[in-house]
């Protein structure tokens, strides 16, 4: 279960300074700040990015996000009317789209812009003015460092969930002693997520409902093992996260959608489950692969679910580069379905996308996948049919795909290939999902169990300074992981398509659906270590964050010495001349204009008023990502007849399915993806392209400076960020969001790309 910490801003309280006492912070806006920043912190010359404390958003701009939700004003107190200033909340440049501490606090830099400061020593024996941040009750206190009127400076970190910044004069500036503000407090401000406030209870009265078991729409039950359907079963509650609370007449909404159960009449009669093979498939094999109900035990109860090959998950598939092979598949459970090979740059009549490559597969039907793979690395397998339910229910598995360069990732001890899901369980089973349409639609399914490769136990064991290279995938319906291993030293050395330019040191591993990163861990201590998730999640009800932390696997460490001792390769961040000449002939169109423009955003309708009520009270700040599933009544009851997910091209009007983009093999397209905070309920978005790959080429105006080949990108609430898509496969393709209920909601839309005129079909 998960940890919960108090609210203080993610340090120890502390009494507060007599120098802090008195002063409040003034509400969070925002001020012009227009120059850019260099490296060395302070402003450099020459031609300027637009910061985010600029006008308002616009996506023809040269950078553009939401300063709505990056931007602290600084205001005056009373003798200081003349001073004002700003600070804005910059993205720090790294591997994931939001830069994280190990415990989940977001971490910005600030950049301070102060303008009518009055001359320090005329507010007694000072030399200058030095900025400060704090928690909300002003305790703890850092130094950030000195302000200079009139200039903008980058200067240190923020990395807490609430915070107050001050300006205030200093008798010793640059000192690196200093515990508190010494002088007056001229400039004062606070963060944007101060904003939020609890719900009133009195507005909500009406809320209150007497207690009993609600009606609800029966369950229908899958006739999977030949049993008929029973509709005999209501609808189940939703568990509550521990230390969160729902009005009580929320508590007692169901969806509008007939429910479902993969449950028979005897489960005993089921297959067991069987833990992952791992299929050695050479060029030119054939692989069966069969989707089938079986008997999966977990939690001391046995569950009804889904596996290839009766596996959980599916057989990992260890292949060479530029091998083809051939897939047989049968589907044997009671849905129609297919598969998608996720990330594969294959050829489009394989893709699995349902009415665009080929029919589903109806119950007791087959087809045949031919897949190529032109590129080293990790990918995976699922449905693309309902996945909410059936990849939920365990329908995935891993493709591994070998490099024929010698130590392509590195020198390892050996690997383990973990996928990593979460599952949503009541007190009698599995909650149900809908039957003719998803449930969760508002934030996506949030499972309250951790399984890694199936198993909510997971165990891995390592002898002491063992480096072990791990493949991450996050198979989940929604949730976004920050993974760590107890403080072992880790590296992140590939993602999605490949390999990193360079190695890079991490603390932790932000993972969103249907990503995947490759980590080199070294295990420095014996003794137990864990797998951790570790997030602030939000009480949207109460407007306070609290601290999640879960165990997804343990590693246990004997005190055994690893021989060959690879310490010293570990310690030594490789950068890859593979990589970097693959990159080389795209370097130069990294500053090309854009080229297409996307905005994502949501139109509810028909919400039970309570809900929309709630919703529009917790729009005032939005998490630039939703890490816990803490409102799951509010978010259990979203259907596709209350609300749409919207991908919007802004050139021509057109929203998903209706948009029309055209490309030709070899064509490089430059893709600006912008996260609209202005919507009743804003939230992450992973945004993964079929059959291409593509660059981060930049993000909220922080140029990307370590590239890797990717296939899926986490788009934080109010962020733009920008692709450079290389147009490499014919075919019709599809662009969605991966989290599979905003799929399911009609956040998706296709691009065609054609062959060449008189050239060959094309693909990599």
């Amino acid at each position: 279960m998960p940890r919960f910490a108090p609210d203080n801003g993610g340090m120890l309280i502390q009494p507060p300074s007599r120098a802090v006492l008195g002063f409040v912070p003034a509400a969070a806006a925002c001020v012009a700040l227009a120059t850019s920043i260099g490296a060395g912190g302070v402003d450099r010359p020459g031609a300027a990015k637009s910061g985010p404390c600029t006008a308002v958003p616009d996506l023809t701009s040269d950078f553009s996000y939401d300063r709505d939700l990056l931007c602290v004003e600084l205001t005056p107190p009373p003798p200081f009317r003349g001073a004002s200033g700003s600070v804005e909340l910059r993205r720090i440049a790294g591997p994931f789209a939001v830069n994280l501490t190990p415990d989940g606090r977001l971490r910005y830099a600030a950049v301070v812009h102060a303008e009518g400061l009055p001359a320090a020593d005329s507010l007694g024996s000072y030399d200058g003015y030095g900025a400060w941040v704090a928690g909300p009750s002003m305790v703890p206190m850092r130094r950030l460092g000195p302000v200079e009127p009139g200039s903008v400076r980058r200067l240190g970190d923020v990395d807490l969930n609430r915070f107050v910044i001050l300006v205030a004069a200093e008798r010793r500036v640059g000192a690196a002693d200093l515990a508190a503000p010494e002088g007056p407090i001229v400039l004062r401000g606070q963060s944007p997520s101060m904003r939020l406030a609890p719900a009133d209870f009195l507005e909500f009265a009406l809320g209150a409902a007497p207690a009993g078991e609600p009606d609800g729409h029966a369950v229908h039950h899958d006739g999977d093992g030949g049993r008929a359907p029973d509709d005999s079963t209501r609808w189940t509650g939703v568990p509550m996260p521990e230390g969160v609370a729902m009005l009580p007449a929320m508590m007692r909404l169901r969806p509008d959608e007939r429910a479902w159960l993969p449950i028979v009449g005897d489960a005993v009669a089921l297959p067991a489950s069987r833990p992952r093979s791992r299929l050695r498939v050479a060029d030119g094999d054939t692989l069966r692969l069969t989707a089938m109900a079986v008997r999966h035990r977990m939690f001391g109860r046995d569950f009804v679910m889904y596996g290839f090959n009766g596996e959980i998950p599916g057989p990992l598939l260890d292949v060479d580069r530029d091998s083809e092979i051939t897939v047989e598949f049968t589907n044997d459970v009671s849905w129609p379905t297919t598969i998608h090979w996720h990330g594969l740059r294959l050829d489009n009549a394989s893709d699995g996308v349902p009415f665009v490559t080929q029919d589903p597969v109806l119950p007791g039907e087959r087809f045949t996948y031919t897949l190529r793979f032109p590129d080293a690395g990790i990918y995976w397998y699922h449905p693309h049919h309902r996945e909410d339910v059936q990849q939920d229910l365990g329908l995935y598995g891993n493709m591994l795909v070998a490099s024929p360069e010698a130590g392509y990732h590195g020198p390892v001890h050996r690997e383990e290939v973990l996928m990593l899901d979460d599952l949503l369980v009541g007190e009698s089973g599995l909650v149900p999902y809908g039957r003719e349409g998803a449930t969760h639609l508002l934030n996506g399914r949030f499972g309250n169990e951790f399984l890694v490769n199936g198993r909510p136990d997971h165990r891995l064991s390592a002898e002491l300074g063992e480096v072990v290279r791990f493949f991450l995938t996050n198979v989940s319906n929604t949730r976004t992981f920050n993974l760590s291993f107890g403080g072992a030293p880790m590296k992140i050395v590939g993602s999605d398509v490949g390999n990193f330019e360079r190695e890079e040191w991490v603390e932790s591993v932000v993972l969103a659906p249907a990503e995947r990163y490759v980590v080199h861990v070294r295990f420095d201590e014996a003794g137990r270590v864990p797998l951790l998730n570790r997030v602030q999640a939000l009480d949207h009800l109460n407007a306070r964050f609290f601290a999640e932390e879960d165990t997804l696997a343990v590693v246990d460490v004997r005190d055994t010495p690893v021989s060959p001792d690879l310490s010293a390769e570990f310690e030594t961040l490789r950068a890859s001349d593979l990589v970097a000449r693959d990159l080389d002939p795209y370097r130069e169109l990294l500053d090309r204009p854009v080229d297409r423009r996307l905005v994502l955003e949501m139109r509810a309708r028909d919400l039970p008023l309570l809900v929309e009520r709630l919703m529009q009270i917790d729009s005032v700040w939005f998490a630039p990502v939703e890490w816990s599933g803490t409102m799951p009544m509010m978010n259990w009851t979203s259907t596709a007849r209350s609300l749409e997910w919207v991908l919007r091209d802004p050139d021509s009007g057109r929203e998903n399915l209706d948009i029309d983009w055209r490309f030709e093999v070899g064509d490089v397209v430059k893709i600006r993806l912008h996260n609209e905070r202005n919507t009743l309920h804003a939230m992450q978005h992973p945004i993964h392209l079929h059959g291409q790959r593509f660059l981060v080429v930049e993000q909220d105006g922080v140029r990307n400076e370590n590239l890797v080949w990717k296939d899926t990108a986490l788009i934080p609430v109010g962020s733009t960020v920008d692709l450079l898509l290389d147009v490499s496969n014919p075919g019709a393709w599809m662009l969605h969001c991966h989290i599979a209920e905003h799929l399911e909601a009609g956040m998706k839309m296709l691009f065609h790309v054609a062959a060449p005129a008189g050239g060959p079909a094309g693909g990599p």
